[in-house]
């Protein structure tokens, strides 16, 4: 019977635009705004005095222990980003094996070259869309780590079955961060000439603001073990840090990003106008997740163990 519904058949609906609005905006600008271990997504503060350092770390460690990682596991850090993650793990557990996938070529030569300097010889990192990528039978995980990344993701189902091919064993572990709304799941969609729909056009074109409990309708392939939800008051401090420091680099950024938008033969007043965009975007997320004290937007974690 033909319902007029229309039936996703893949995992994400436009993951070039996803690189175009961040992944692969000049790396050199963007770590300007971030924090040393240059993590692209919510940090922790659980005093609210930390520096931007120490909340970074206090969330990759907090990853590490819900996650359950321990020395010698292969663990596949699934979205990594600038590596803050893949970095981390590879230098706290050198016994194990980490791969990395991102959709984006330049943060793969940044997380390399890192790598390269650290002397980190048991990191991977791979560029590859996850509609098309699948791993071989043989490459297989004890822990799937994925932050900040599902929110770019459509259809959950196929994500979840995919993702838990790649799991080991019965034994082996799923762990996901996701930014959202306490209760109600919805798309960042692109429609009409007015100014609504400013963050779908500018920063998450085909993304999704998931609720705390969409995940939960998905376990057929994964099964929850545990969720926490988390203030939005982190990712509030997040955000006023990271435009603190963008302001501080002000001059420098402007002309990184005017330099890059001439190397990819654009008007170098793109470059301006990009600078004053990641501005909104963090002033505007900043107020987002401090409403209602944090308890209105929050993050996710979840952890999951294979059916």
């Amino acid at each position: 019977m033909d319902t007029g519904v229309k039936q996703r058949t893949h995992i994400a609906d436009v993951p070039e635009k996803a690189n175009e609005q961040h992944y692969e905006v000049s790396t050199k600008f963007i770590l300007s705004t971030l924090g040393p271990c240059a993590k692209y997504s919510s940090c922790l503060f659980p005093t609210g005095n930390e520096t931007l350092e120490e909340a970074e770390v206090l969330m990759l460690e907090s990853y590490c222990e819900k996650a359950q990682l321990q020395d010698g596991q292969d663990v596949l850090d699934l979205g990594c980003g600038w590596g803050s993650l893949s970095l981390y793990i590879a230098q706290k557990y050198p016994r194990s094996r980490i791969t990395g996938l991102s959709n984006s070529t330049t943060q793969k030569t940044h997380i390399d070259a890192t790598a390269k300097l650290r002397g980190l010889n048991n990191l991977e990192i791979i560029t590859a869309d996850v509609n098309t990528y699948d791993f071989v039978e043989t490459n297989r995980f004890d822990r799937i780590l994925s932050i900040e990344m599902f929110e770019h993701m459509k259809n959950y189902q196929i994500l979840f079955k995919k993702v838990s091919t790649w799991l080991k064993s019965n034994d082996s572990l799923l762990f996901i961060h996701i930014f959202c709304h306490r209760t109600a799941p919805y798309h960042f969609e692109e429609e009409g000439a007015d100014n609504s729909d400013w963050m779908a056009k500018n920063f998450f074109a085909g993304g999704t603001m998931p609720s705390h409990d969409l995940f939960l309708y998905f376990q057929d392939d994964v099964k929850l073990v545990r969720s926490w939800f988390i203030s939005g008051i982190h990712y509030s401090k997040t955000l006023e840090a990271w435009l603190k420091l963008q302001d501080e680099n002000r001059q420098a950024g402007l002309e990184e990003l005017q330099t890059d938008a001439k190397a990819k033969g654009n008007d170098p007043m793109e470059g301006l106008k990009a600078f004053y965009r990641f501005r909104v975007f963090y002033m505007a997320c900043s107020e987002l997740f401090k409403f209602n004290n944090g308890q209105e937007w929050g993050l996710g974690h979840y952890l999951f163990r294979k059916t």
